[in-house]
């Protein structure tokens, strides 16, 4: 008798092999979307720098190039001295100075900026953890 009451004891369902492998991919898709999230937000924060980097280089290249032209300036008020007074020369000179001092704070500035890009590494990290526990290891 024990072995009918037993029989008409509803058994718990074990998965289907259909089932588990359903469940199998949607938890890899999951978790390769979940990664894909993660590389964008690392990535989106490195651009963001790198971005600003360059936008300082492009303005210390800008003001290099102005500061060229006042050299030139000057240089060529010196060479056309007429003797009647140096004011005009040191202000180029000056100004000069001042665009050239400019561009190397910016381009030391945009160089730390640029310094700040780096790759997804906790995204990769985690990437190259997938295969392991995919097989089943910690």
């Amino acid at each position: 008798m024990a072995t009918e009451i037993d029989a008409a004891r509803p058994q718990p369902e074990e998965p289907t092999i259909g089932r588990l492998v359903a469940d199998a991919s949607r938890d890899i898709s999951t978790l390769v979307s979940k990664e894909i999230e993660l590389a964008k937000s690392e990535l989106k924060v490195s651009v963001k720098a790198g971005g600003i980097g360059v936008g300082l280089f492009a303005a210390a290249g800008f003001l290099a190039v102005l500061a060229i032209i006042m050299l030139s300036f000057a240089i060529a008020y010196l060479i056309h001295w007429n003797g009647d007074g140096l004011d005009l020369h040191w202000a180029y000179l000056i100004v000069f100075g001042f665009y050239l001092l400019l561009a190397g704070v910016l381009g030391f500035v945009g160089l730390k900026k640029v310094k700040q890009v780096r790759a997804p590494e906790r995204a990769i990290e985690q990437g190259r953890e997938i295969p392991r526990a995919l097989k089943g290891q910690a």
